[in-house]
């Protein structure tokens, strides 16, 4: 038998279940997108500002098509939301729930004959209660016409992406002009035989050009305020820029880097871009990652060795410095280096000669040595295990790179990048980050810093299906959401700690732990949380002292833990 389809109330409930509120963090979400909770009036008074700087023709054409932009993304929204949804007309109308949902206008179903294969579709409705007329009277009084211009956009929008084809609605009657109520009808763009009507649809070129004069003199403003470097190295952050300025002025000369930073900032993308922009470009830039390499082998890899210099020398070849010559040496956790090779390595900086393992002829060399680490250098010295003289001859410039937890602002630009460069080798196309996911990534407190976000995003990019957004479980497929705040039928707002509770019970299930464990497990980190004392742990559990006690008791020969 069949399972029966959800009703227009099943769906806002549905709808409405996935709307969160994180008064918290000053955030809310419907599903992955993010929301607004604006004043009518500030809208109202937005719009009327429009009409009065671009006219009543150009005002028209913007509005339309902010709503057209606003009714496509929620027909890709309501296709992700509810995919079981397989009625044609019962999966439309999640379009309508949303815009009530969204508190712009309560729709009423007059007539509505659609076929997706056929590319058929004829809709009538009723508007109720529009925020767009309400507005309209209250700045500009009355009107001569229609007024619902971006709601008749929306509807357009939407419609044209659920259909797969251009869907143009008109609005026929409008209590802006004193009609009993709003009357829309909507049918293919080319059955209207309007061209005059159908230019509201097409790109304004007063408006955009308007606009986009706008944006470039903002951006020329921001970039004479603060430079943005959009490159092998991205970011606008005042962390960044102020490393990125340091590294500008040491690049022309051959002054020795140091670059301070914690593991993953991207220490040798740093390095690489010193080279590139310095008079050494055209000469080698040699790697070296000293604290990957055996204590043993170090100075063979740096200086070379000799054939029979050691047992496995079966023939002579050059070390990292030679190979280096008239370019950059990049010594990468130089704080690894055993004394033995910090001794040669002093001696190579100070006379710019070397000497391979097992050879007593020197060579010289012409090398510019930037050094990384992540590690407290002066801390090592301070405890013997590094020479001070050493440090202060790799220390003449140092650079320190911010960790990605403080440069929050970069993330966005970062992860834009990221996602460039995983989908190309794929050939995967994406509609970029979902708002859920990247408010994510920038209250992520990333302790693996870029490496890791670069990990995050390659990741996501091969989770996401074909033309979709990167959501958050593509991200990080195995954290949930954070508890927040739900919308109930009623209208108020409630906790969502039973949405949350189910993820929480999903995660559990896919991990694998056994029940008794995930008790002990709880039972544990209650009492430790609170410092032993059983009557808050309980709190925290949600059960009676007495109860946990008796599960101590169960669970543990011992008895109860020695607990106020």
């Amino acid at each position: 038998m069949p399972a029966a389809m959800p009703s227009s109330s099943d769906l806002l409930s549905s709808l409405r279940s996935m709307i969160r509120f994180d008064s918290e963090k000053g955030l809310i979400w419907l599903d992955q997108s993010r929301m607004l909770l604006l004043h009518t009036g500030a809208f109202g008074a937005l719009r009327h500002e429009l009409f009065e700087s671009l006219g009543d023709e150009h005002a028209r054409g913007l509005l339309l098509r902010m709503g057209f932009a606003s009714g496509q993304r929620d027909a890709q929204l309501a296709r992700k939301l509810l995919p079981q949804v397989a009625d044609q007309d019962e999966s439309f109308n999640t379009g309508p729930l949303l815009h009530s949902l969204e508190g712009v206008v309560k729709v009423v179903t007059v007539k509505q004959d659609l076929d997706i294969q056929r590319g058929r579709f004829y809709g009538e409705y009723l508007w109720q209660n529009s925020w767009e007329c309400e507005s309209h009277v209250r700045e500009s009084g009355y009107s001569d016409s229609p007024e619902c211009w971006s709601q008749i956009g929306y509807a357009s929008g939407y419609t044209s992406a659920f259909m797969n084809r251009f869907i143009a609605f008109k609005e026929v009657e409008c209590t802006a002009q004193g009609d009993s109520c709003c009357r829309i009808i909507g049918k293919p763009a080319e059955e209207w035989n309007d061209p005059d009507y159908l230019e509201y649809f097409r790109p304004d070129s007063i408006a955009h050009e308007l606009l986009d004069l706008k944006m470039e003199v903002e951006h020329l403003r921001s970039s004479l305020a603060r430079p943005q470097y959009d490159g092998p190295l991205i970011g606008a952050s005042i962390g960044f820029l102020d490393a990125m300025a340091l590294l500008h002025n040491a690049a022309p000369s051959q002054i020795s880097v140091l670059l301070l930073g914690e593991t993953g900032v991207g220490k040798e993308v740093f390095a690489h871009w010193l080279h590139d922009n310095g008079t050494r470009s055209r000469k080698p830039f040699v790697a070296v990652n000293c604290g990957a390499i055996p204590d043993n082998l170090i100075e063979a890899e740096l200086f070379g060795v000799e054939k029979g210099a050691y047992t496995d020398a079966q023939s002579a070849r050059a070390g990292r410095f030679e190979r280096a010559d008239g370019g950059t040496l990049f010594l990468d956790e130089v704080g690894d280096l055993p004394p033995s090779a910090q001794v040669k390595l002093l001696r190579a900086l100070q006379s710019g000669e070397i000497e391979r393992l097992g050879s007593e002829k020197t060579t010289v060399i012409d090398v510019r040595v930037v050094a990384a680490t992540n590690v407290d250098l002066l801390k090592a010295v301070q405890e013997g295990r590094f020479r001070a003289d050493l440090y202060y001859r790799l220390a003449t410039f140092p650079i320190t790179i911010p960790p990605l937890r403080e440069r929050r602002v970069d993330i966005p630009l970062l992860a834009e990048r990221f996602i460039e460069r995983f989908s190309q080798p794929v050939g995967k196309h994406t509609r970029g980050l979902s708002d859920r996911a990247l408010q994510t990534l920038v209250d992520y407190p990333w302790p693996g810093n870029i490496r890791e976000l670069e990990n995050v995003i390659e990741r996501g990019v091969l989770l996401t299906p074909e033309n979709a957004e990167i959501d958050e479980h593509h991200l990080f497929p195995r954290t949930g959401a954070t508890p927040a705040q739900h919308l109930q039928a009623s209208g108020a707002i409630g906790s969502d700690n039973a949405g949350h509770g189910k993820l929480v019970v999903e995660r559990v299930l896919e991990s694998g732990i056994g029940l008794e464990e995930l008790e002990d497990g709880l039972l544990n980190m209650a009492v430790n949380r609170s410092g032993g004392n059983l009557t808050r742990a309980a709190k925290l559990l949600g059960i009676s002292r007495a109860k946990l006690a008796y599960r101590f008791k169960s669970s543990k020969p011992g008895g109860e833990p020695s607990a106020s």
